[in-house]
């Protein structure tokens, strides 16, 4: 069973729909004419269209955003304080793995 997508519309698309909105046309006869499921819909561009301007109705991205730093990009100096980071949890964990090992033969 396919989980139901949400319809995208285009930047101009809802820039002209919220300008006619702020023109004074109803919210109801625009939503159906434009297809909405819903005149909030509309409403609430128009919300974001006073608030924030046009480019609040651009659409955003999905999903996580990529990572900045790749191993390229970061300094030599900066590598080296990673690697060492992560030498002296290793050291750490494996000192503590010993002494619980010892801890066990002790107690045998």
């Amino acid at each position: 069973m396919s989980k139901p997508s949400k319809p995208s519309y285009s930047f101009e698309f809802k820039v002209d729909l919220v300008e006619r909105f702020l023109a004074g046309e109803e919210a109801m006869v625009l939503a159906e004419e434009a297809h909405l499921s819903s005149p909030v819909i509309l409403k609430t561009w128009a919300r974001k269209y006073r608030n924030e301007g046009a480019e609040a109705l651009r659409p955003k991205p999905k999903g996580r955003p990529a990572k900045t730093g790749t191993s390229e990009e970061l300094s030599e100096l900066d590598q080296l304080r990673r690697e060492n980071a992560r030498l002296r949890a290793e050291n750490a964990y494996l000192g503590k793995l010993r002494a619980l090992m010892e801890q066990e033969r002790r107690s045998r």
